[in-house]
């Protein structure tokens, strides 16, 4: 046998081919005036590259076992945290409808996901179809023919030298923290483990108290010496001087480990971040569940996308942009193509923003009525002056009127306002700023004419501009009707963004908003017209002659005739047809391809109980929109217990007593008929989750707003992410103890102090 010349050689792999002839490496001249640092290094090819800890980031470690890099390919001073990071996020156990399947033609099959309930430590790889083990890096792909439970069996055997057995008694060694060796070298009391859980306790109390009331950590000067070191510094200093024993216990705290810097504040927030996060996944284990996205940009002109699951869900719910709904190349076909049941539904919060926008654009009139409106708000609330004297303005005319006892007092009554802005993206703040514009129209005007009066410059001639254009009948006639159109539409809008509404309740308040509106177009004219009159009688506004005839450019034209009066004007060409244009709009954005989802779904909902009972509508659901998840057998089966269940559920009188589907729901579960009926529980868990609107994503854009301030701008992402996480799921975040906080920080890696 020929000679090893390198230690390299020697351990070179037996099974490479022993005819490859290795190549000699150039030969080397060194000049002894050559510097050692200029003397080139030959690379092994047999050696694999060491991963360094700066440039591995434990919370992106590959998932899918078949992927991850081996552990033994770190540096062996890292390999122990890597293994923890691990062992902290469990075996990977993906859900799947189904798993693919293997073995002979006569005879495949497939791994089935109740193994892992049977096996805790088993896991799956997607990529290569082959189950591992938690204890240890990977064991071999199981042989094609043996995808049963009789093979873990064997893996695990009966011996305690078994290759299962023995992986997992070191993977209790590893977590057996008295038998580290730092802890054999160094003798520490259990009063010592006390008193640093204690400050731990402290420390992780502070993190949390910042992270809660969405204030920022750090001050600009933290030096012992200053006066202000930032809020959790700050608050550390609070609680030990209540507690001289919390404040020798911080003042002896040793300096290695004294674990207040800003490094283990992301630290903490970022276990209990991944905490809650494993809350949530372990809360939906496996059910439907839908996905809620949004993006917006924060202080720092940064994209930030907000991602929401809605359990016991599935579907798909964004604000309609196009490169979220894009059928082709957008996440909604991304979604679509790895799960063709998950129906996108367009958020019915921004389908009724886009209707009352395009209606209000749609008549003339009420468009002029917006821009004059804005200008308004321009003119009267440009300066804090402008706004003092609106305030006097008010209190006048409150006093006036209490004197007349035409004014009702009590507490939390008549508070002085200001003109609110309407905005573009919160259709409701219409309805607000046509309503305060109504409530302090006197004192509006007033403030106009002092303007006009005591004003210089070219704000006299937009204060005189503004006054005319308001006291004018057409102004107060498109001012009421928009607030009685809005008054409607704003219920629906506030509804829309609850976070438990469900979509069949939604489709059903907008069909009662059109009733509404149909309404007040067939019944309040006369009603309306006199309120106008009377708004403009009491404010000496002038009153045209309705009964006159009408002209559109406000005189008689040369060739101009006129064929009705400027009554029939402001009630057809105003009146109804903005009504008209409302609906037509709630019509379109409401009417699109996945109604007839929702219109079938309809047949469950317990507010139908008196009309028939459509069994068929719920057959063509399954068939044509769920057909992945029932089989045949089942959907012959669901057709039977839907006859039974007309029997025993509909006619029940507790079900003639439910008013949503949520409710039959709970319902199913609580009387333990979703046991007997599970396909009809099923489709209603189907049903129940489609998306209703994003407006839990827009709640999540508040949170970052008061989270990332404009002193705050140079918050790293997962700073940020952590701290919205725990900002936005306060409840599940609360819950976690301080105890359990502690270990997991204890768990994550190798600390200098015994815990």
């Amino acid at each position: 046998m020929k000679k090893q010349s390198t230690l390299d050689g020697f351990l070179k792999r037996k099974h490479e081919s022993s005819s490859q002839v290795p190549v000699e490496p150039p030969p080397t001249v060194i000049d002894a005036n050559t510097p050692n640092d200029s003397v080139p290094m030959t690379d092994n090819p047999s050696k694999k590259p060491f991963h360094e800890m700066n440039d591995v980031d434990l919370n992106t470690l590959e998932r899918d076992p078949s992927l991850r890099i081996q552990i033994y390919d770190y540096p062996v001073n890292q390999q122990d945290i890597i293994r923890r990071a691990y062992i902290n996020r469990g075996p990977f156990q993906p859900i799947l409808s189904t798993y693919p399947k293997s073995g002979p033609e006569d005879h495949k099959r497939s791994f089935q996901c109740s193994w892992f309930k049977q096996f805790p430590w088993l896991e799956y790889s997607q990529s290569s179809n082959a189950a591992k083990g938690i204890y240890y890096r990977w064991i071999s792909k199981l042989e094609e023919s043996r995808w049963e439970k009789c093979a873990f069996l064997q893996h695990i055997g009966t011996e305690c030298t078994s290759f299962h057995n023995v992986a997992q008694k070191s993977y209790d060694d590893l977590l057996n923290e008295a038998q580290d060796i730092q802890n054999k070298i160094e003798k520490f009391t259990d009063e010592d483990r006390k008193k640093n859980r204690l400050r731990l306790k402290t420390i992780i109390y502070a993190v949390r108290w910042c992270a809660f009331q969405a204030i920022a950590f750090r001050g600009h000067n933290e030096r012992p010496d200053s006066i202000n070191k930032g809020n959790f510094l700050e608050m550390l200093e609070a609680i030990c001087s209540f507690n001289n024993e919390m404040k020798e216990l911080f003042r002896t705290a040793p300096k290695h480990a004294s674990y207040t810097s800003r490094t283990i504040q992301k630290e903490i927030l970022n276990l209990i971040a991944n905490r809650v996060r494993r809350m949530i996944c372990d809360e939906i284990d496996g059910g439907k569940f839908c996905l809620l996205v949004d993006e917006a940009r924060d202080k720092s002109n940064r994209e930030q996308m907000s991602i929401v699951l809605r359990f016991s869900i599935r579907g798909q719910g964004y604000d309609g942009a196009s490169n979220m709904r894009g059928h082709f190349k957008r996440l909604q076909a991304l979604i679509s193509k790895d799960c063709s049941s998950a129906y996108y539904v367009h958020c019915f919060a921004h389908r009724l923003q886009l209707a009352l926008m395009a209606a209000s654009q749609g008549v003339i009139a009420l468009q002029k009525f917006f821009t004059q409106l804005s200008f308004v708000i321009n003119v009267v609330g440009a300066s804090s002056k402008r706004a003092d004297q609106l305030r006097d303005a008010q209190a006048e005319q409150m006093a006036y009127f209490k004197s007349i006892s035409e004014l009702e007092t009590g507490r939390g009554l008549n508070q002085i306002g200001t003109l609110q802005r309407a905005g573009d993206t919160r259709w409701g703040s219409h309805l607000k700023s046509v309503s305060s514009l109504i409530k302090m129209f006197s004192p509006i005007c007033e403030v106009l004419l002092k303007i006009i009066e005591d004003g210089t410059g070219s704000i006299r001639g937009d204060a005189d501009s503004t006054y005319e254009t308001i006291t004018t009948f057409d102004f107060i006639f498109v001012l009421h009707l928009e607030k009685e159109i809005m008054e409607i539409t704003y219920l629906l809008c506030q509804a829309l963004q609850k976070q438990s509404q469900d979509i069949l309740n939604a489709l059903r308040l907008v069909a009662f908003t059109e009733l509404l509106l149909q309404k007040i177009k067939d019944e309040i004219w006369d009603s309306f017209l006199s309120h106008v009159k009377s708004f403009c009688l009491e404010r000496n506004i002038d009153i045209p002659n309705l009964s006159s005839s009408y002209f559109s450019r406000g005189a008689r034209a040369r060739n101009e005739r006129s064929d009705h009066t400027l009554e029939h004007h402001y009630r057809v060409d105003i009146f109804i047809e903005a009504i008209n244009c409302q609906l037509m709009e709630l019509d379109h954005w409401f009417n699109d391809s996945s109604m007839e989802l929702l219109h079938l779904s309809s047949t469950l909902d317990p507010k139908n109980s008196n009309e028939p009972f459509r069994s068929g509508d719920i057959c063509q659901l399954v068939e044509k929109f769920y057909p992945e998840d029932f089989n045949e057998t089942e959907k012959n089966l669901l057709k039977m217990q839907l006859q039974h269940s007309e029997a025993d559920v509909i006619q029940h009188d507790d079900y003639k007593q439910l008013i949503s589907i949520s409710e039959l729901c709970q319902w199913l579960i609580k009387t333990r008929r979703a046991t007997n009926f599970y396909l009809i529980y099923r489709v209603v868990s189907l049903i129940l989750t489609l998306p209703v609107s994003t407006a839990t994503t827009e709640r999540s854009f508040s949170a970052m707003s008061l989270v990332k301030t404009r002193l705050r701008n140079k918050m790293e992402d997962e700073f940020l992410n952590d701290s919205l996480v725990f900002y936005f799921e306060r409840e599940l975040a609360e819950n976690i103890t301080l105890e359990t906080i502690v270990q997991d920080f204890k768990d994550a890696k190798d600390r200098r102090i015994p815990l």
